[in-house]
């Protein structure tokens, strides 16, 4: 068994990693830490897990805890990792980054979209983006660092990347129009997210300045073999969890001026897909909806043509807390361990 430190164990993200690590076959978590919960019990901050976690909450130390596990899964705000992380610490054990410090390959992008001074710049390139089903070979490979990928360019990339690599869709016409639970936010008190503010209410935030933007514009800038602006506004709605984005782009015709048909569009999709446990291309007409992936790592994805404006409109489904952050983060340590890549993720989804 390896053992495992997670820092931000008490938020969000981090009881998810709590949840499915502790019950990971290969896996035993021996630092739960908390920043705002340090020497209390975890199960009574989360009381789900009363008489399943018995230890104490313990600090941020990664020094200390480096020491200790095999691998380190930092659930914490952007520039945490960043500014601590160094050669000695990597020569110690591994991490998976749940924030965003190591996702963007350009420095000046991530210092301009996160307003922050990137103080570890020098690990940028060495890190893996850890989205696994277009990644895989990489992640595998990874001997020290992965970047978990964010929760909305998980959903984003999925659901266009196939069209994308194979140059059906125009990405400078690419919009993307995507729906958040209010967990996306984190556990921080914030006046936006109280229940008075949320419920009963729809929003639109970050227009045209979201951070995730200049991430999922690079990932499907591999994909298309140049650089992709794109078009990304995130709304939040009254619901615990989940991800919805709804896509938009202008098909590239063929030779002879005709449309790809619905058929060769979804051969794409089966030929990326076929074999990924976690991607579910659903059938004709059935559209993603978010009570269908809630609590599993699952990306439920589907399209429809609009052969009238010679568009395409895609649709993509997750749970932000599970393929969107730890869900995803475990399939990376799977892989990077050498384990079944399924392993402790075969969640059922949870109805109603």
């Amino acid at each position: 068994m390896i053992k495992v430190g997670i820092i931000g164990a008490t938020g969000y993200a981090g009881a998810e990693l709590v949840r499915i690590l502790s019950r990971h076959k290969e896996v035993e978590i021996k630092w739960y830490g908390s920043r705002s919960y340090v020497d209390e019990k975890y199960a009574s901050v989360y009381r789900n897990m009363f008489e399943i976690v018995e230890d104490q909450c313990l600090d941020d130390n990664i020094e200390e805890l480096a020491d200790q596990v095999d691998v380190i899964f930092t659930a914490t705000p952007q520039g945490f990792l960043g500014g601590i992380l160094n050669e000695e610490l990597l020569s110690k054990t591994k991490f998976i980054d749940l924030s965003a410090d190591y996702r963007i390959k350009d420095v000046d992008i991530y210092e301009q979209w996160y307003k922050i001074k990137h103080q570890s710049p020098q690990l940028i390139k060495e890190a893996v983006y850890g989205l696994c089903e277009i990644n895989r070979n990489q992640v595998t490979k990874a001997t020290r660092l992965i970047a978990n990928p964010g929760c909305y360019t998980t959903c984003s990339i999925l659901t266009a990347y196939p069209l994308v690599k194979e140059g059906l869709i125009d990405p400078a016409t690419l919009i993307v129009d995507a729906k958040s639970g209010t967990s996306g936010a984190g556990r921080g008190a914030k006046v936006p997210n109280l229940f008075c503010e949320v419920n009963e209410n729809m929003k639109a935030y970050g227009v045209a300045s979201h951070r995730h933007t200049p991430e999922i514009e690079e990932q499907l800038g591999y994909a298309a073999g140049s650089k992709v602006t794109i078009n990304f506004t995130p709304h939040l709605v009254p619901m615990n969890r989940g991800i919805l984005a709804t896509e938009y782009a202008s098909l590239v015709r063929k030779a002879d001026g005709s449309l790809p048909t619905e058929q060769e569009i979804r051969a794409v999709y089966e030929k990326y897909y076929k074999d990924e446990y976690f991607v579910r291309v659903l059938p004709k007409g059935e559209c993603p909806e978010t009570k269908w992936v809630e609590g599993s790592n699952y990306v439920d994805i589907n399209f429809v043509i609009d052969e009238r404006t010679g568009r395409i409109i895609m649709m993509g489904a997750l749970d932000n807390l599970v393929k969107g952050a730890a869900g995803q983060a475990v399939q990376n340590m799977n892989l990077m361990f050498g384990f079944d890549e399924k392993e402790g993720l075969e969640l059922v989804p949870c109805f109603p």
